[in-house]
């Protein structure tokens, strides 16, 4: 059976040559751009005020900025954290589905106090510039640290402190709304409360969820959704470039990756047939050829598990130098940054919640996160594998005996006009299929291997299990008969694997989604009881689904006392922006 393994390079929406940083050579190309609806995206999160040491939790909702739908066209987003000089902190790539993802950023002690932007976006958003970007301002407090001059006022003498509950917020709980049997409860209680939708389909929808303690330090309070809907309702909902311009290419099918290839004057090297191998157990194996200026492109769309690419040329042929390509960031010089002061009013809660923080870390491991398994990635593309684990048979010194003394359907053939090759032995499915002479896909790993003849020696001792498809392949113009996929016993061939032409470089990975603890006391747990508990997020569910039924949620309140609030915040399926808030009080004597 002869399967198809395509690389697809074009858009869906577009009919041209894709180019990194394409240039709009035509108006005909304009309009197939413009064809293609804007995106806006609204960021949710745990600031405004992040200590070190802490956790900023986020949930990230990305729109067709036309309609206010839940965007389908990019499938993947970026969250980053921007400092008052302009430099990217820290940035996050996250996978989108259904317009929709999550992430959370740990602010570790290398990060300096200051007033921080929390940037949300697409690389197709980033071609109208940081008008189009979702922006929030943050707050950091490094309390480890001596210089804490960007949280200090120029000016000099007493400040008097404003009132943390003085700001005001846009709130809508006309549609859905929070039911909550009380307001007063003790520590380390258990709360019930409900989500009911009053407007039935028009209430439906994706909402972020979360009980958290309120600041005692004045602080603007983050964006919510209707503070936002208001803020970017009149944000581009088409391309907004000319004929002319260069453009960042939606990332619709994927994760885009690419590179460039030159030969060894230094001059592009057209037409030349790349392979690009992300190694590991649940491997992928993309093809592409280079465009006239040296280009090539793949889009990785699985959950690939290990964060690492090897790109080199497929035959091993010509001289070429291959180098990885990479998309620059916004120019982020010209935000306007919110400005919170340190005053001398806020040292005993800076102190407490230092302490607190500290306490948290030291018992991480008996509150942990889990992370989501992605969808498992079958590397057989359907084939049904042969394995055979060699500690089944006698060892042989080298690869290319245990092939000869082990393996009937595979082996080494003769190539007088070059290399000697791997064939497996075609699988007949009709008495008149037509013999042929292909060499087999072989993988160390997950890596591709170009020239069979250079793993002959191989040292067969490393090696725990051989795998063969027998089935006929066609990739990028080429036919291969066959797959062989080799697992080494310690699975790092491709940690030191240098191709000659070609390179082996990391890659930053989409972060994995988590499932998020929540903190449960069962009566007479003594264990539990002696485990200190200061959480400031009672409560943590990114992307809440409310249709028509009830929700029925609880969580526990912990040693912490004080207010915290309930909040709702999302849209409804038709892109209408709902915020609800709900004060509860924790306190010692409620119980």
């Amino acid at each position: 059976m002869k399967k198809q393994w395509t690389v697809f390079l074009i858009l869906a929406a577009l009919a041209f040559p894709i180019q990194a940083q394409y240039v709009i050579s035509s108006v005909n190309e304009l309009q197939n751009l413009k064809s293609l609806p804007q995106e806006k995206v609204y960021v949710h999160h745990t600031g405004p005020i992040v200590f070190t040491g802490e956790y900023l939790h986020y949930s990230f909702y990305c729109f067709n900025a036309q309609n206010n739908r839940a965007s389908t066209i990019s499938f993947v987003g970026y969250v980053a954290l921007v400092n008052q000089q302009g430099e990217y902190v820290m940035e996050q790539k996250i996978r989108l589905e259904r317009g929709k993802s999550q992430g959370d950023f740990f602010i570790n002690t290398d990060v300096p106090s200051g007033n921080y932007k929390l940037l949300g976006y697409t690389q197709w958003m980033k071609n109208n510039g940081l008008e189009q970007v979702f922006k929030d301002d943050l707050v950091i407090i490094n309390p480890y640290q001596v210089d804490q001059s960007q949280l200090l006022p120029d000016t000099s003498g007493e400040i008097t402190a404003d009132n943390p509950r003085s700001f005001s917020r846009p709130v809508d709980s006309s549609v859905v709304q929070i039911k909550i049997s009380d307001t007063n409860f003790g520590t380390r209680e258990k709360v019930n409360f409900t989500l009911k939708n009053y407007k039935a389909q028009l209430g439906q929808g994706s909402y972020t969820l979360k009980i958290q303690k309120k600041d005692e330090m004045a602080v603007q309070p983050p964006k919510n959704a209707i503070s936002y809907a208001n803020d970017y309702l009149d944000v581009k909902g088409e391309l907004n470039k000319t004929v002319g311009d260069s453009l960042f290419l939606p990332e619709q099918r994927g994760e885009l990756l690419f590179g460039k290839v030159t030969d060894d004057t230094g001059n592009p090297a057209s037409d030349t047939k790349m392979v690009i191998s992300i190694p590991g157990e649940e491997f992928l194996l993309k093809f592409a050829t280079t465009d006239n200026n040296g280009n090539f492109y793949t889009y990785l769309r699985q959950d690939y598990k290990q964060p690492r690419a090897i790109m080199q040329i497929a035959e091993n042929d010509p001289d070429v130098e291959v180098s990885l390509g990479s998309l620059p960031n916004l120019d982020a010089t010209g935000l306007n940054f919110g400005q919170f002061y340190l005053k001398p009013q806020y040292s005993d809660e800076i102190e407490s919640r230092s302490v607190y923080n500290q306490l948290e870390n030291q018992f991480f491991s008996v509150k942990p996160d889990s992370i989501l398994l992605g969808t498992p990635i079958d590397p057989f593309n359907g084939g049904i594998p042969e394995t055979i684990n060699l500690d089944d048979f006698t060892r042989f010194p080298t690869f290319q005996e245990t092939l000869v003394e082990v393996f009937n359907y595979a082996g080494y053939r003769n190539n007088p006009n070059g290399s000697d090759y791997i064939r497996i032995a075609q699988d007949f499915e009709t008495y008149n299929e037509q013999a042929n002479d292909f060499p087999a896909i072989v993988l160390f790993d997950g890596v591709y291997i170009p020239d069979h003849e250079k793993i002959k020696d191989f040292d067969a001792k490393k090696i725990e299990s051989i795998s063969l498809v027998r089935d006929q392949f066609r990739l990028a113009g080429k036919d291969y008969q066959g797959m062989m996929v080799v697992k080494t016993i310690e699975g790092d061939y491709f940690e030191n694997y240098a191709p000659e032409n070609g390179i082996n470089v990391p890659l930053e990975k989409a972060v994995s989604k988590k499932n998020y603890f929540k903190q449960r006391y069962v009566e007479g747990n003594s264990k539990q009881s002696r485990i200190p508990d200061y959480r400031r997020i009672l409560f943590w569910e990114p992307h809440v689904e409310v249709g028509n039924t009830d929700l029925q949620f609880e969580f526990y309140t912990s040693d912490l006392t004080g207010e915290f609030e309930v909040v709702l915040d999302g849209f409804t399926t038709y892109g209408k922006p709902i915020t609800v808030y709900k004060t509860i009080v924790v306190g010692e004597d409620s119980q």
